[in-house]
């Protein structure tokens, strides 16, 4: 196998996805560049732990193990690297299912000694089957994919999405773990942006570092019927701008909402006119589409405010936990 050595990092927590935990599992040992561990980190459920346990008691090259920080996303992905022994740390979400060449163009973008960090394409898998008329697709990342605005091909961005993305090892040398108090947390609100904070505080540890999207890593994630809904959209839109103001206040709004400017001024805008367009047009959804662009800035741009004067308020504050583990070096 040539390139890098990867460590693949699943974070779950419900036993309510047993079938999907194996189905990512899977797709992790079926990969044409193969994965030298894969690491499920259980965020403290203790029957979930057992359970995967004797799972894969027979499969060296699986470890399960539980979360051994705080609940919640962040500190489930910072066990995972603290153990891991891969030059780069692969993340992939719980409910998804990878392709065969994921960890393939992830390893070859890493030829390249200046890349810190490369994320993929995550595709939306319906469990209605289809995408919901009014759904619009500059809005996916709402259930965790990639969005309409992204560009096509092997990009440079300011930060990978967490739940399709790899790291070099060293990155978490230089900038320190995922930031806790910002990601999801168990069963409180749909909060994120923790990659976000991490690879604007890596670009500064490392000002040289190049961190890419390459859209040939392609992830196929499952959006239960829950998150078909409108007011699942309409929670998961406030709780990001949540979590926005939390990255403007640690790493300053400059470079916390650098993305978004571009993404509220130039994508979304267009998004409402081709919704609109459809809607003339009597196109199924157009107008349903405008609309959900508009409620999601306006309920986004609330959830910025109010997440703005409660951190100032309060004297919020998080913690980004160094890496201390065996990991490679042990």
């Amino acid at each position: 196998m040539s390139g890098p050595g990867i460590s693949v990092v699943i974070c779950v927590y419900t036993e309510d996805r047993w079938e999907d935990i194996l189905a990512a599992v899977a797709s992790v040992r079926a990969q044409s560049h193969p994965a030298r561990e894969t690491l499920l980190v259980v965020d403290h459920n203790r029957p979930l732990l057992d359970r995967l346990t004797r799972e894969y008691k027979e499969h060296e090259e699986v470890r399960v193990l539980a979360n051994a920080g705080p609940r919640g996303l962040s500190a489930g992905r910072n066990t995972g690297i603290a153990v891991s022994h891969g030059e780069v740390i692969a993340f992939l979400d719980d409910d998804a299912v990878a392709e065969r060449d994921w960890l393939r163009h992830f390893a070859a973008q890493y030829a390249d000694p200046r890349v810190m960090a490369v994320g993929g394409r995550t595709e939306p898998v319906w469990a209605s089957g289809r995408r919901p008329a009014w759904f619009p697709e500059e809005f996916d990342w709402v259930v965790g994919c990639t969005y309409r605005g992204l560009p096509g091909g092997v990009v440079r961005v300011r930060n990978v999405l967490g739940g399709n993305a790899s790291f070099r090892r060293t990155a978490f040398d230089a900038a320190g773990g995922f930031a806790t108090g910002i990601g999801r947390d168990g069963d409180k609100r749909p909060l994120g942006c923790e990659e976000t904070e991490l690879c604007i505080r890596l670009t500064r540890a490392v000002p040289d570092a190049l961190l890419l999207i390459d859209d040939r890593a392609v992830i196929h994630h499952r959006v239960p019927e829950l998150r078909e809904h409108f007011a699942y959209f309409r929670t998961r839109v406030y709780a990001e701008g949540l979590s926005k103001a939390l990255v403007a206040r640690s790493v300053g709004a400059a470079k916390g909402l650098e993305s978004e400017r571009r993404y509220t001024t130039r994508v979304l805008p267009a998004g409402v006119a081709r919704g609109l367009r459809d809607a003339v047009l009597a196109r199924p959804g157009g107008a349903g589409r405008a609309g959900a662009i508009v409620a999601g800035v306006l309920t986004a741009a609330g959830g910025y405010a109010l997440g703005t004067v409660r951190a100032r308020r309060n004297g919020t504050t998080f913690t980004a936990e160094p890496i201390d583990g065996g990991g490679a070096r042990g």
